[in-house]
């Protein structure tokens, strides 16, 4: 059978399971069933509508309502809520005829407050069911409850067709009586006239209301209640097409085949072939495997900070850590290389001080300079001569704050042969220039230069002057996405340097304004740098700023932690960390990333050996409340420009907080700490 019966709990009318999903075929449930993703991506399909899901969607399948479900993702993860409609009952007499519908074809249609206040009930029916404490079977009916009317106010099926209805309580109650007589009455002989002279109105009015309400006409409502209901028939018996034609109100077999036919875009026949099967082929297709309930709470968790019943005790993550151990040097990859953007940018002076404040604050061994080699450098096409005064202040500047220069070759307008006339031009200036060391300079070609190009100009710049070209090649491009600006950086930055993940190419030293025709306001526009235009430093300046700190001996690493040592100090820096942390799109918008608000506070205990005296500790916390400009920025209404008074409260919010703290000297230090939302605590403990 299609249809599945659900078997609830004793204690509590909702049966929630957390589960993989490849496959799942069609089937109805005699329940109310809220499909909740956690990770991955998904396609449901309820009758013949297709829907796209992504982390953090929510989608409700009505009662015996036919859909499936599939997915690509292996390695996925999604909620299943089944709640007894008979419980619903009690509150709502009506609930066998309610329908509701969420909007998940929208773009951003999940992000408002009714879908959070939705995601909050859900995971608190979660939290209960999972920690099982005193009195939890009441505490999950009431918000069964609560959750039933936020459903019926919020996620009405007629309402979201018609946002009008919400506020004409009458109308609404008229509609819905209309569309469940109809419901409760297809497979007989009903007429717009016998609705109208129910309901006291004229037809055409009546015909009008129906199609502006709902967005079918009468006779494409009821047709297609008709054949939605025929797909049941048509999987769950043996019955012949003409008998089910009669069942479900048609009067002639051709008219059933029709109507199932702009439904379903194919005959029912050419359906019940593709789609019925035995039970044991059934069984064979469905392809999910059920998890621990629990699995799914990290995803969920954001949702009950501000639950007193959640119990964080269960949260604390205990490290031990023994401060004499040598795992092997800890090397600083990450100073190596730093993306300052055109070589023109270096030539204003707000960028030279941010670049400055960089260096002095990190400190990195070379910059990665694009476009030299363009018309706002002063190098223009078909030129006999190139002036090269721009490009010295620019060298000299670098040579002047103590880093080295990668010159970056990309999509140059220049023909080669003309290139390389430029090029010549370059070196054989630069090498007779006493204030620059041309000998120092590497160069690198963007990923998206033509491979033969690439092989030409490197051939040259090593046969004739034997520089180092850099292997790899560097991709260049301006990715605006808002999620450079927030705090979700900090740790994404600091997995990468620990992990030595290839994914820092994509920041950059400063924002800078270039010809992006979308920006919205003069503080956060999406760019990659660690610095924003006005010089305020993001969370990820925090990352390089705080790793930074970290001695050159590794003593331990796992995820979420680094331990390292130096001469009579000992550093644990600890990140927020989740398992996608390395997986996030940045070609795709912020507004559609779903994993900004997947953590909550995590509290850490901390078991430190090893060290053989008093000790002071020096304790950096960022995180979305302390030490994110764009947070600050966003609390403040996100204001399109600054006010002085503004401006000066967002540079003193990005500074990380700082506390001191001395111990005396034991044989076990225990030093608790813990991280809030997106964030990092950088530990220094400094023998006295």
């Amino acid at each position: 059978m299609r249809r599945e019966y659900i078997n609830y709990p004793k204690d509590v009318p909702v049966l929630i399971s957390c589960a993989n999903i490849i496959g799942y075929p069609i089937h109805w449930h005699n329940s109310i069933e809220i499909l909740y993703v956690l990770k991955g991506k998904f396609y449901v399909t309820i009758d013949s509508d297709k829907y796209e899901l992504v982390e953090k969607d929510i989608e409700i399948i009505n009662i015996d309502e036919a859909h499936s479900i599939y997915s690509s993702h292996k390695d996925n993860k999604m909620l299943i809520f089944h709640i007894d409609p008979n419980f619903f009952e009690k509150y709502y007499t009506d609930i066998e005829n309610m329908f509701f519908y969420t909007n998940i074809t929208d773009d951003n249609a999940q992000e408002g407050e009714e879908y959070d206040e939705l995601r909050i009930f859900l995971s608190r029916i979660v939290c209960e069911v999972i920690q099982k404490q005193d009195n939890y079977d009441e505490v999950v009916k009431d918000i069964l409850v609560k959750i039933l009317y936020h459903l019926i106010n919020n996620f009405h099926y007629l309402t979201n067709e018609m946002e009008d209805l919400r506020e004409n309580e009458e109308l609404l109650e008229r509609y819905h009586r209309i569309t469940k007589y109809i419901y409760n009455n297809y497979n007989d002989n009903i007429t717009l006239q016998d609705i109208a002279k129910k309901e006291f109105l004229s037809t055409h009015y009546l015909s009008h209301g129906i199609k502006d309400t709902t967005g079918y006409s009468f006779t494409d409502l009821l047709n297609l209640t008709r054949v939605d209901e025929a797909l049941k028939i048509l999987l769950d018996t043996d019955k012949n097409i003409s008998e089910i034609s009669e069942e479900v109100g048609f009067s002639h077999t051709r008219y059933f085949n029709k109507h199932f036919k702009i439904r379903f875009k194919c005959t029912p026949s050419q359906y019940r072939k593709k789609f019925k099967v035995d039970e044991e082929t059934f069984k064979k297709q469905k392809k999910i495997v059920f998890q621990e309930l629990s699995n799914g709470l990290q995803f969920i968790t954001y949702y009950l900070e501000d639950y007193d019943r959640f119990n964080y005790e269960e949260k604390i993550t205990k490290i031990y850590l023994n401060m004499s151990q040598n795992k092997g040097s800890f090397c600083k990859d990450f100073k190596e290389t730093i993306n300052v953007g055109d070589a023109f940018d270096l030539l204003i002076e707000d960028n030279k001080r941010m670049l400055e404040t960089l260096q002095d604050e990190i400190g990195f061994e070379y910059a990665r300079v694009l476009n030299v080699f363009s018309e706002d450098m002063g190098i223009f096409k078909g030129s006999n001569f190139y002036n090269w005064n721009r490009a010295v202040d620019v060298f000299e500047f670098l040579g002047d704050i103590g880093i080295g220069t990668i010159v970056v070759f990309d999509n140059t307008a220049f023909a080669q042969e003309e290139f390389k006339r430029v090029l010549k031009s370059f070196l054989d200036y630069f090498n007779e220039l006493d204030t620059i060391d041309i000998t120092s300079f590497k160069f690198q070609f963007v990923s998206e230069m033509d491979g033969n190009y690439v092989g030409e100009i490197t051939e040259f710049l090593l046969q004739n002057y034997e520089f180092e070209v850099l292997k790899s090649r560097f991709f260049h491009g301006n990715r605006v996405n808002f999620i450079y600006d927030t705090a979700y950086m900090l740790p994404f930055t600091i997995n990468g340097m620990v992990n030595k993940k290839n994914n820092m190419d994509i920041l950059r030293a400063f924002d800078v304004l270039d010809k992006q025709v979308n920006i919205t306001n003069e503080v956060f526009f999406g760019y990659p740098g660690l610095i924003n235009d006005k010089g305020i430093k993001k969370p990820s300046y925090y990352a390089y700023f705080l790793m930074n700190k970290m001695g050159d001996t590794l003593v331990a690493r796992d995820k979420g932690f680094i331990a390292t040592r130096s001469y009579r100090e000992y550093q644990i820096l600890l990140y927020s960390y989740h398992e996608d942390i390395e997986d996030i799109n940045f070609s795709e918008n912020f507004s559609k990333f779903r994993g900004s608000k997947d953590i909550t506070e995590k509290k850490f205990s901390l078991n430190v050996v090893g060290i053989p005296s008093a000790v002071r500790i020096i304790t950096y916390d960022i995180n979305e409340k302390v030490g994110s400009s764009y947070n600050y920025w966003a609390d403040m209404g996100k204001p399109k420009r600054l006010s002085k008074e503004e401006k000066e409260i967002l540079y003193k919010s990005s500074f990380p907080q700082i506390r001191f703290k001395s111990i005396k000297k034991s044989t076990v230090f225990n030093i608790q700490a813990k991280i809030q939302g997106y964030g990092a605590a950088l530990i220094i403990i400094k023998e006295v």
